[in-house]
């Protein structure tokens, strides 16, 4: 049972560590201290549920999502392609820091936030093929143990988004000029549009 829940958890932790939009989202919220605990426990609680599906609904999940795949990867570039032009205005005219962020009534609110971290998580269609579909396939490799296969790359999950969004704050320092900001943000913008191209053109 160890053997399978370890090898849940290196698979899990494989798939999540590759910096995309939703961690690119982690990582800036992170840094200004926004809802670092709703963002986190939003992400790891999504993981948890689509690698639930994933463990359990396998074959319904395959016959389901080419179906929707196509829906999804428009949907999800569309909506990458505007974020990363947000990230790229923001980079453009400056402005970014870490002076009032905590401040109520600066920075996005807790609904907008929880949104945009919604949509990075579900218009991904990347996010089935890994952690539903890739993760789901190599979990029935261990049958009766599935379960335990989830549970491992559940706490994965968990472990990671609430490392890269309070780990996030050790960078703090290097955070506090305007021009740190404008490159996060253009990096930001850049995988974005990167992640947006890849959905588009690689079908």
């Amino acid at each position: 049972m160890f053997t399978t829940a370890l090898s849940g958890f290196g698979l899990g932790l494989s798939l999540i560590t590759a910096i995309g939009s939703q961690n690119a989202f982690v990582l800036r919220q992170g840094l200004r201290g926004e809802y670092v605990f709703w963002i986190c426990l939003v992400c790891a609680v999504s993981d948890a549920a689509l690698i639930l599906i994933g463990v359990t609904s396998l074959s319904t999940v395959t016959r389901i999502f080419p179906a929707v795949e196509s829906a999804l990867r428009y949907a999800g570039a569309a909506f990458l392609t505007l974020y990363g032009a947000r990230s790229a205005l923001s980079a453009w005219r400056g402005g970014n820091s870490l002076e009032g962020a905590n401040t109520p009534g600066t920075g996005s609110s807790l609904k907008s936030a929880l949104i945009v971290v919604f949509l990075l998580t579900f218009l991904n269609p990347h996010v089935y093929l890994d952690t539903v579909l890739l993760l789901g396939s190599i979990a029935s490799q261990y049958p009766g143990e599935e379960l335990i296969f989830g549970a491992g790359a559940t706490t994965a999950s968990f472990l990671f988004f609430f490392s890269l969004g309070y780990g996030a704050q050790l960078l703090r320092p290097v955070f506090q000029t305007p021009l740190a900001w404008r490159i996060l943000d253009a990096l930001i913008a850049l995988v974005m549009w990167s992640i947006a191209s890849s959905l588009v053109f690689t079908h």
